[in-house]
């Protein structure tokens, strides 16, 4: 079983809330080399030999990251000590950061081997993005399934809590099972926070719908992710 896990991990983020969920601040980005060499121990002494992939959080093009030479040759090393090095997007220029990520090299190939956004029936424009790292051999995962929630059962959206019961699953399980049916996405995260919401979300099976109506978007979805409250 363990060799069928792939364990990750993440650095760019300075967590300052001290878990204050009313925290006027909660995380402060932080993507310069110094702090990819202070985060990356701490993963590894945490996570050993079972770390696998390390991941960039939330590159955008505004972070200067993926133009970040010294950063980016650091990075390289790790991957050619035999670590998957990944990125992961947010924000409504996603597809902007992905096709640019696809394009960094070091030593003859391409740095990143995995691609990580935001993909969900309320917010699938990264689709086509993903779809090209996709063929170019990039494993990719997607990430708020649930769009933060929104397509759970507590969510706002009635609609798709109409749509589920009328498919006579959960809420969940259908936005996850929709993901799971995309053929560029390789990996769908879960996010469950409880017992109770990973058996329901384990009920997820790939789902072709028609889900256009339900899109929004980009710039609606994240303004309205902007205003969600840390839980």
């Amino acid at each position: 079983m363990a060799s069928e896990l792939t364990v990750s991990s993440k650095w760019g983020y300075r967590y300052t809330a001290n878990w204050n969920t009313r925290a006027e601040v909660h995380e402060v980005k932080d993507h310069s080399l110094a702090h990819l060499t202070t985060q990356f121990p701490e993963s590894q002494g945490l996570l050993g030999n079972f770390l696998r992939v390390y991941q960039v959080h939330s590159a955008t093009l505004e972070s200067g990251v993926l133009t970040n030479d010294a950063v980016l040759d650091e990075l390289a090393r790790m991957r050619d000590a035999g670590l998957g090095i990944g990125v992961t997007v947010t924000g409504a220029q996603q597809s902007d950061v992905i096709d640019t990520a696809l394009l960094v090299s070091r030593g003859g190939r391409r740095l990143f081997d995995w691609v990580q956004a935001t993909w969900n029936v309320l917010e699938p424009s990264a689709g086509p993005a993903l779809a090209r790292a996709h063929r170019l051999g990039v494993r990719t995962i997607a990430k708020e399934g649930l769009a933060n929630g929104r397509l759970s059962s507590r969510g706002d959206v009635a609609e798709w809590k109409a749509l589920a019961l009328q498919h006579a699953v959960t809420p969940d399980a259908l936005a996850l099972g929709v993901a799971l049916a995309q053929p560029f996405l390789d990996v769908v995260l879960s996010g469950a926070a409880t017992t109770e919401q990973l058996r329901s979300n384990v009920a997820a099976r790939a789902t072709t719908l028609d889900t256009s109506s339900f899109t929004i978007a980009p710039e609606q979805y994240w303004s309205a992710r902007s205003r969600l409250e840390w839980s």
